[in-house]
């Protein structure tokens, strides 16, 4: 299947082309932006904490593919781990049973149809 064009990097001034929103290197700098200045301060924490990092690191082994991309019989690797019902909706922060495997495009867009991220 073709891929889709390459875009330009959406942070001002910067020549580069992608296939998300920004490069490599400005997407690391949007993420810590938004870390130290919009996320609150009890998120970021569980977030930095052993436990997390450890669950996370465990569940990306017994799910490598990004649940989301399967779903449309696409073999994406999964670099992030999502809460199925956000921990703000009640959801479990540790139960393997409300996390997923998601790659950075589809967690990227079920933040934003949740307004978790960029609000709505």
């Amino acid at each position: 299947m073709p891929r889709k064009p390459l875009k330009p990097c959406k942070y001002g001034g910067c020549p580069e082309l992608t296939e998300g929103n920004y490069c490599k290197e400005h997407q690391a700098l949007v993420d810590s932006q938004y870390n130290k200045y919009q996320r609150d301060k009890v998120s970021q924490r569980f977030y930095q904490s052993g436990e997390w990092r450890a669950t996370k690191k465990r569940h990306l082994m017994i799910e490598p593919l990004c649940r989301e991309c399967m779903k449309d019989n696409k073999l994406t690797k999964a670099t992030l781990v999502d809460h199925i019902t956000p921990i703000k909706k009640g959801g479990a922060p540790l139960d393997e049973n409300n996390l997923q495997s998601l790659c950075w495009s589809c967690h990227s867009k079920k933040s934003a149809e949740e307004g978790s991220r960029w609000g709505k």
